[in-house]
Protein backbone atom coordinates (compact mmCIF):
# COMPACT_ATOMS: atom_id res chain seq x y z
CA UNK A 1 0.00 0.00 0.00
CA UNK A 2 0.58 3.38 -0.58
CA UNK A 3 -0.54 5.63 2.45
CA UNK A 4 0.38 9.19 1.34
CA UNK A 5 -1.23 8.52 -2.66
CA UNK A 6 -4.65 6.45 -0.86
CA UNK A 7 -4.97 9.05 0.94
CA UNK A 8 -5.34 12.03 -1.70
CA UNK A 9 -7.06 8.84 -3.65
CA UNK A 10 -9.96 8.80 -0.51
CA UNK A 11 -10.29 12.45 -0.55
CA UNK A 12 -10.74 12.75 -4.63
CA UNK A 13 -13.63 10.19 -4.12
CA UNK A 14 -15.02 12.27 -1.45
CA UNK A 15 -15.03 15.20 -3.08
CA UNK A 16 -16.62 13.76 -5.70
CA UNK A 17 -19.18 11.75 -3.87
CA UNK A 18 -19.90 14.68 -1.39
CA UNK A 19 -18.41 12.82 1.58
CA UNK A 20 -20.71 15.01 3.94
CA UNK A 21 -23.55 12.41 3.17
CA UNK A 22 -24.30 10.98 6.23
CA UNK A 23 -23.05 7.41 6.05
CA UNK A 24 -23.66 4.37 8.72
CA UNK A 25 -24.46 4.57 12.17
CA UNK A 26 -24.74 2.89 14.86
CA UNK A 27 -28.57 3.46 15.51
CA UNK A 28 -29.38 2.88 12.11
CA UNK A 29 -27.64 -0.65 12.49
CA UNK A 30 -29.46 -1.50 15.92
CA UNK A 31 -32.82 -0.75 14.40
CA UNK A 32 -31.99 -2.84 11.20
CA UNK A 33 -30.84 -6.12 13.58
CA UNK A 34 -33.30 -5.50 16.42
CA UNK A 35 -36.51 -5.85 13.94
CA UNK A 36 -34.53 -8.94 11.63
CA UNK A 37 -33.50 -10.78 14.29
CA UNK A 38 -36.71 -10.86 16.57
CA UNK A 39 -38.96 -13.19 17.65
CA UNK A 40 -41.13 -12.13 16.06
CA UNK A 41 -39.60 -13.20 13.02
CA UNK A 42 -39.16 -16.86 14.62
CA UNK A 43 -35.34 -17.28 12.14
CA UNK A 44 -36.98 -15.82 9.19
CA UNK A 45 -36.68 -19.80 7.55
CA UNK A 46 -37.22 -20.24 3.44
CA UNK A 47 -40.97 -20.27 3.02
CA UNK A 48 -42.11 -19.29 6.36
CA UNK A 49 -44.56 -16.54 7.38
CA UNK A 50 -41.67 -14.69 8.92
CA UNK A 51 -39.70 -14.43 6.14
CA UNK A 52 -42.23 -13.01 3.76
CA UNK A 53 -42.25 -10.24 7.13
CA UNK A 54 -38.67 -9.97 6.73
CA UNK A 55 -39.24 -9.28 2.76
CA UNK A 56 -41.92 -6.84 3.23
CA UNK A 57 -39.43 -5.09 5.44
CA UNK A 58 -36.45 -5.12 2.99
CA UNK A 59 -38.88 -3.84 0.23
CA UNK A 60 -40.06 -0.98 2.15
CA UNK A 61 -36.39 0.00 2.80
CA UNK A 62 -35.81 0.67 -0.68
CA UNK A 63 -38.65 2.11 -1.35
CA UNK A 64 -38.34 4.64 1.11
CA UNK A 65 -34.64 5.25 0.04
CA UNK A 66 -35.47 5.34 -3.87
CA UNK A 67 -33.83 1.73 -5.13
CA UNK A 68 -35.50 0.67 -8.30
CA UNK A 69 -36.79 -2.91 -8.43
CA UNK A 70 -34.32 -4.81 -10.54
CA UNK A 71 -36.93 -7.32 -11.88
CA UNK A 72 -40.38 -6.34 -12.72
CA UNK A 73 -40.80 -5.97 -8.95
CA UNK A 74 -38.43 -6.46 -5.63
CA UNK A 75 -39.00 -9.81 -5.49
CA UNK A 76 -37.37 -12.74 -7.88
CA UNK A 77 -39.01 -16.13 -6.89
CA UNK A 78 -38.24 -19.57 -7.07
CA UNK A 79 -38.80 -22.75 -5.34
CA UNK A 80 -37.08 -24.02 -2.30
CA UNK A 81 -37.79 -27.64 -1.96
CA UNK A 82 -41.96 -27.35 -2.92
CA UNK A 83 -41.70 -23.88 -0.98
CA UNK A 84 -42.28 -20.83 -2.53
CA UNK A 85 -39.11 -18.41 -2.13
CA UNK A 86 -37.74 -15.35 -3.28
CA UNK A 87 -34.92 -12.88 -3.00
CA UNK A 88 -35.16 -9.23 -2.94
CA UNK A 89 -33.39 -7.28 -5.53
CA UNK A 90 -32.85 -4.12 -5.93
CA UNK A 91 -30.67 -1.90 -8.37
CA UNK A 92 -29.81 1.91 -8.30
CA UNK A 93 -28.90 2.41 -11.99
CA UNK A 94 -25.39 4.17 -13.28
CA UNK A 95 -24.81 7.58 -13.83
CA UNK A 96 -22.66 6.76 -17.01
CA UNK A 97 -24.70 6.03 -20.15
CA UNK A 98 -21.76 3.38 -21.02
CA UNK A 99 -20.89 2.23 -17.62
CA UNK A 100 -24.17 1.66 -16.03
CA UNK A 101 -25.05 -1.41 -18.37
CA UNK A 102 -21.93 -2.95 -16.00
CA UNK A 103 -23.25 -4.22 -12.58
CA UNK A 104 -21.42 -4.25 -9.17
CA UNK A 105 -23.28 -6.88 -7.21
CA UNK A 106 -24.42 -6.10 -3.35
CA UNK A 107 -25.31 -8.82 -1.66
CA UNK A 108 -26.40 -10.95 1.33
CA UNK A 109 -28.63 -13.40 2.66
CA UNK A 110 -31.65 -12.91 4.74
CA UNK A 111 -32.86 -15.94 5.66
CA UNK A 112 -32.17 -18.71 8.75
CA UNK A 113 -32.62 -21.65 10.27
CA UNK A 114 -36.03 -20.87 12.00
CA UNK A 115 -36.11 -22.80 15.17
CA UNK A 116 -34.60 -25.84 16.73
CA UNK A 117 -34.33 -27.84 20.25
CA UNK A 118 -35.20 -25.44 22.76
CA UNK A 119 -32.27 -24.24 24.89
CA UNK A 120 -33.28 -23.23 28.15
CA UNK A 121 -36.99 -22.69 26.66
CA UNK A 122 -35.86 -20.62 24.22
CA UNK A 123 -36.11 -22.64 20.50
CA UNK A 124 -35.69 -19.57 18.33
CA UNK A 125 -32.42 -18.98 15.73
CA UNK A 126 -32.64 -15.91 15.55
CA UNK A 127 -29.48 -14.98 13.59
CA UNK A 128 -28.55 -11.89 14.24
CA UNK A 129 -24.93 -12.43 13.23
CA UNK A 130 -25.87 -14.82 10.37
CA UNK A 131 -27.13 -12.90 8.78
CA UNK A 132 -28.91 -10.50 10.02
CA UNK A 133 -26.04 -8.65 10.08
CA UNK A 134 -24.94 -9.01 6.63
CA UNK A 135 -28.87 -7.99 5.35
CA UNK A 136 -28.36 -4.40 7.41
CA UNK A 137 -24.80 -3.86 5.49
CA UNK A 138 -26.76 -4.11 2.56
CA UNK A 139 -29.71 -2.09 3.13
CA UNK A 140 -27.32 0.83 4.59
CA UNK A 141 -25.45 0.57 1.42
CA UNK A 142 -28.26 0.88 -0.64
CA UNK A 143 -29.77 4.12 1.17
CA UNK A 144 -26.57 5.78 0.68
CA UNK A 145 -26.01 5.23 -2.87
CA UNK A 146 -30.42 5.79 -3.46
CA UNK A 147 -29.32 8.88 -1.60
CA UNK A 148 -26.16 9.55 -3.38
CA UNK A 149 -26.59 8.62 -6.85
CA UNK A 150 -22.66 8.61 -7.17
CA UNK A 151 -22.10 5.42 -8.72
CA UNK A 152 -21.66 5.95 -13.13
CA UNK A 153 -21.76 1.29 -13.01
CA UNK A 154 -24.93 0.34 -11.90
CA UNK A 155 -25.47 -1.07 -8.73
CA UNK A 156 -27.79 -4.38 -7.62
CA UNK A 157 -28.85 -4.90 -4.18
CA UNK A 158 -29.84 -8.69 -3.53
CA UNK A 159 -31.39 -10.30 -0.47
CA UNK A 160 -30.95 -14.06 -0.84
CA UNK A 161 -33.44 -16.75 -0.07
CA UNK A 162 -32.82 -20.12 0.87
CA UNK A 163 -29.09 -19.55 1.64
CA UNK A 164 -29.20 -22.05 4.22
CA UNK A 165 -31.06 -24.87 1.93
CA UNK A 166 -27.88 -24.82 -0.86
CA UNK A 167 -27.49 -21.43 -1.60
CA UNK A 168 -30.73 -21.73 -3.81
CA UNK A 169 -31.64 -18.45 -3.98
CA UNK A 170 -28.39 -17.02 -5.34
CA UNK A 171 -28.08 -20.18 -7.40
CA UNK A 172 -31.36 -18.94 -9.20
CA UNK A 173 -30.43 -15.45 -9.27
CA UNK A 174 -27.28 -16.19 -11.10
CA UNK A 175 -28.92 -18.36 -13.58
CA UNK A 176 -31.73 -15.81 -14.68
CA UNK A 177 -28.92 -12.84 -14.89
CA UNK A 178 -26.92 -15.31 -17.32
CA UNK A 179 -29.38 -16.08 -19.29
CA UNK A 180 -30.54 -12.56 -19.63
CA UNK A 181 -27.31 -11.53 -21.04
CA UNK A 182 -26.35 -9.38 -17.77
CA UNK A 183 -22.87 -7.82 -17.47
CA UNK A 184 -21.68 -8.92 -13.85
CA UNK A 185 -18.58 -6.86 -13.08
CA UNK A 186 -17.98 -7.85 -9.57
CA UNK A 187 -19.92 -9.49 -6.65
CA UNK A 188 -19.42 -7.99 -3.41
CA UNK A 189 -20.99 -10.65 -0.68
CA UNK A 190 -21.39 -9.83 3.22
CA UNK A 191 -21.72 -12.69 5.61
CA UNK A 192 -21.71 -12.22 9.51
CA UNK A 193 -20.34 -9.10 10.22
CA UNK A 194 -21.89 -8.65 13.78
CA UNK A 195 -18.60 -8.84 15.97
CA UNK A 196 -14.83 -7.54 15.90
CA UNK A 197 -12.36 -10.30 14.55
CA UNK A 198 -9.39 -10.57 16.71
CA UNK A 199 -6.96 -9.47 14.09
CA UNK A 200 -4.98 -6.76 12.96
CA UNK A 201 -7.69 -6.04 10.02
CA UNK A 202 -11.40 -4.94 10.18
CA UNK A 203 -12.57 -7.85 7.59
CA UNK A 204 -11.23 -11.25 5.57
CA UNK A 205 -12.36 -11.76 2.53
CA UNK A 206 -13.11 -15.42 1.08
CA UNK A 207 -10.98 -16.63 -1.72
CA UNK A 208 -8.46 -13.66 -0.92
CA UNK A 209 -6.11 -15.71 -3.66
CA UNK A 210 -8.44 -15.72 -6.23
CA UNK A 211 -8.85 -12.02 -7.57
CA UNK A 212 -7.16 -8.41 -6.53
CA UNK A 213 -10.36 -7.65 -4.90
CA UNK A 214 -8.31 -7.21 -1.56
CA UNK A 215 -6.22 -4.74 -3.00
CA UNK A 216 -8.98 -3.15 -4.68
CA UNK A 217 -10.37 -2.74 -1.43
CA UNK A 218 -7.49 -1.57 0.80
CA UNK A 219 -6.90 0.84 -1.85
CA UNK A 220 -9.24 3.66 -0.73
CA UNK A 221 -8.03 2.61 2.94
CA UNK A 222 -5.25 4.64 5.01
CA UNK A 223 -4.65 0.78 6.71
CA UNK A 224 -4.98 -2.66 5.90
CA UNK A 225 -8.62 -3.36 6.38
CA UNK A 226 -9.29 -6.37 4.47
CA UNK A 227 -6.96 -9.52 5.02
CA UNK A 228 -7.13 -13.17 4.49
CA UNK A 229 -8.17 -15.92 7.17
CA UNK A 230 -6.07 -19.14 6.70
CA UNK A 231 -9.18 -21.39 8.26
CA UNK A 232 -11.88 -19.61 5.47
CA UNK A 233 -9.40 -21.60 2.98
CA UNK A 234 -9.21 -24.77 4.99
CA UNK A 235 -12.95 -24.77 4.97
CA UNK A 236 -13.79 -23.77 1.72
CA UNK A 237 -16.07 -20.51 2.63
CA UNK A 238 -15.76 -19.14 -0.86
CA UNK A 239 -17.45 -21.79 -2.25
CA UNK A 240 -20.68 -22.18 0.80
CA UNK A 241 -22.23 -18.33 0.30
CA UNK A 242 -24.06 -16.44 -2.08
CA UNK A 243 -20.88 -15.16 -4.26
CA UNK A 244 -19.93 -18.77 -5.47
CA UNK A 245 -22.90 -19.22 -7.64
CA UNK A 246 -22.34 -15.90 -9.44
CA UNK A 247 -18.35 -17.37 -9.46
CA UNK A 248 -19.30 -20.32 -11.38
CA UNK A 249 -21.78 -19.01 -14.19
CA UNK A 250 -19.95 -15.69 -15.15
CA UNK A 251 -16.30 -16.27 -14.13
CA UNK A 252 -15.66 -13.47 -12.22
CA UNK A 253 -14.71 -11.81 -8.93
CA UNK A 254 -16.99 -12.78 -7.15
CA UNK A 255 -15.83 -12.86 -3.33
CA UNK A 256 -17.79 -12.61 0.84
CA UNK A 257 -16.42 -10.44 3.30
CA UNK A 258 -17.14 -11.74 6.98
CA UNK A 259 -15.77 -10.91 10.74
CA UNK A 260 -16.35 -14.30 12.20
CA UNK A 261 -13.18 -15.84 12.71
CA UNK A 262 -14.32 -19.42 14.55
CA UNK A 263 -12.89 -17.90 17.80
CA UNK A 264 -15.30 -14.82 18.21
CA UNK A 265 -18.75 -15.99 18.09
CA UNK A 266 -19.91 -19.41 19.75
CA UNK A 267 -23.42 -19.48 18.31
CA UNK A 268 -23.61 -20.38 14.76
CA UNK A 269 -27.01 -21.79 14.09
CA UNK A 270 -27.67 -21.34 17.99
CA UNK A 271 -30.47 -19.94 19.80
CA UNK A 272 -28.39 -17.40 21.29
CA UNK A 273 -27.51 -15.69 18.38
CA UNK A 274 -29.09 -12.23 19.76
CA UNK A 275 -29.06 -8.91 18.20
CA UNK A 276 -28.26 -7.87 22.01
CA UNK A 277 -24.53 -9.97 21.88
CA UNK A 278 -23.76 -7.46 18.45
CA UNK A 279 -20.91 -4.94 18.11
CA UNK A 280 -23.11 -2.16 16.21
CA UNK A 281 -19.86 0.33 16.25
CA UNK A 282 -17.98 -2.16 14.73
CA UNK A 283 -20.71 -3.20 12.49
CA UNK A 284 -21.29 0.37 11.19
CA UNK A 285 -17.47 0.95 11.11
CA UNK A 286 -17.36 -2.10 8.90
CA UNK A 287 -20.35 -0.39 6.31
CA UNK A 288 -18.31 2.73 6.17
CA UNK A 289 -14.96 1.34 5.36
CA UNK A 290 -16.79 -0.63 2.15
CA UNK A 291 -18.84 2.34 0.92
CA UNK A 292 -16.33 3.94 -0.23
CA UNK A 293 -14.58 0.81 -1.75
CA UNK A 294 -18.01 0.08 -3.36
CA UNK A 295 -18.01 3.96 -4.85
CA UNK A 296 -14.33 3.21 -6.02
CA UNK A 297 -15.13 0.03 -8.42
CA UNK A 298 -18.59 1.55 -9.22
CA UNK A 299 -16.70 4.73 -10.74
CA UNK A 300 -12.76 3.66 -12.49
CA UNK A 301 -13.19 3.89 -16.05
CA UNK A 302 -12.07 0.12 -16.59
CA UNK A 303 -12.63 -3.03 -15.14
CA UNK A 304 -9.73 -2.84 -12.07
CA UNK A 305 -10.63 -5.92 -10.12
CA UNK A 306 -9.85 -9.00 -11.75
CA UNK A 307 -9.33 -13.11 -11.47
CA UNK A 308 -5.87 -14.17 -11.18
CA UNK A 309 -4.35 -16.29 -13.88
Amino acid sequence: MKPISNFFLVITLCIAASCSTKMATADAVKDHINYLASDELKGRETGSPQIAKAASYIENQFKVHKVSPYFENYRDDFQSNGDRAFNIVGVVEGTDPELKNELVVIGAHYDHIGTKTAKDGDSIANGANDNASGTTAVLEMAKYFGKKRSNKRSLVFALFSAEEKGLLGSKHMAKRMKESGADIYTVFNIEMIGVPMTTDYLVYLTGYEFSNMAEELNAVADSLVVGSLPKAKEYQLFKRSDNYPFYQEFNIPAHTISTFDFTNFDHYHGVNDEAELMNMDHMAKVINAMIPAIERMSNTPTKVITLYE
